[in-house]
């Protein structure tokens, strides 16, 4: 298959699952897998770590607003009376680094797991029962914070501490673990929706810079040996950046479409997605994908 038109095809992928809470890593592997691309191949993976920042960049600009909003007001707030411990930004920070610091110290059983499509299936199966519980048992009782600015320091560190599950078991998606953590924690569903969207900007530059320079300098360490080096022509290159424009104009649209779709309908619809595929892949994964 062309890889122009296989570009355009991960591209679309990556830009519609990035922030839905279906994860992408899960979607992207199953996609490669179709597609028969070589997981070990040092440019794919160095590929599917760039079109991820084209969606990173999609949400920035969407939020560009509420992010320069945060940054004026900070650290006192629109009304004065907020601290360093209780302002969106600090808030942010804090659900990140409480992401940041477990998810180094088990880097090495994260990258275990990355292209094992049984945790995926699992991990989908597993969180979309729990988004599901989650999504009915919130919306039959009152929301204690309605907005971000009403965030409390112990929600932020619940989120972020949660948010670390995707991080380990890939299929379990960020979006979803944030989103379920930020319900639980009493916020209201486009609550926990926009500061899952806040938290993963920062989550996902870092992650996305992490495990770029790490398959760029493959061959100054153990990975050496299973992956393939890293060469670059002019082709590479504009498939590279088709896929990296195609997933920031997807992403551009599905994010607006899910921030209107949560606040009529809630998350249902992705529970049972996840819940679909993962027993798809349970039944069908090994014959139709080849892999475990």
């Amino acid at each position: 298959m062309n890889n122009y038109f296989i570009s355009v095809l991960l591209g679309i992928v990556e830009g519609l699952t990035e922030f839905l809470p279906v994860s992408s890593t899960a979607h992207l592997r199953i996609a490669e897998a179709l597609l028969h691309l070589d997981l070990t191949d040092a440019y794919w993976k160095m590929y599917s770590i760039v079109i991820q920042l084209g969606a990173i960049l999609a949400l920035c600009l969407l939020f560009l607003g509420r992010i320069t909003e945060f940054l004026r007001t900070f650290p006192r707030g629109e009304s004065g009376d907020k601290t360093i411990w209780n302002h969106p930004v600090s808030l942010t920070f804090i659900a990140f680094c409480f992401t940041a610091a477990p998810s180094l110290l088990l880097v090495k059983l994260i990258s275990k797991h990355l292209e094992n499509l049984t945790v995926m299936a699992i991990s989908l199966f597993v969180g979309g029962v729990i988004m599901w519980v989650v999504d009915a048992w919130s919306e039959r009782k009152d929301s204690e914070v309605n907005e971000v600015e009403q965030m409390n320091l112990l929600q932020a560190i619940w989120i972020g501490l949660c948010q670390t599950l995707s991080a380990v078991f890939p299929g379990a998606s960020r979006s979803m673990t944030t989103i379920a953590a930020g319900q639980v924690a009493g916020l209201s569903r486009s609550t926990a929706l926009e500061f899952s969207f806040l938290v993963s900007i920062p989550t996902m530059l870092a992650a996305t810079g992490y495990d770029l320079v790490k398959t760029l300098h493959h061959g100054h360490g153990v990975q050496a040996e299973t992956i393939a080096p890293l060469v670059m022509t002019t082709e590479r290159w504009i498939v590279l950046a088709i896929g990296f424009v195609v997933s920031f104009i997807v992403a551009l649209g599905v994010v607006e479409w899910f921030l209107m779709w949560v606040r009529k309908h809630g998350f249902v619809l992705f529970a049972i997605y996840r819940i679909a595929l993962a027993i798809l892949l349970f039944t069908l994964g090994r014959s139709l994908l080849g892999v475990g």
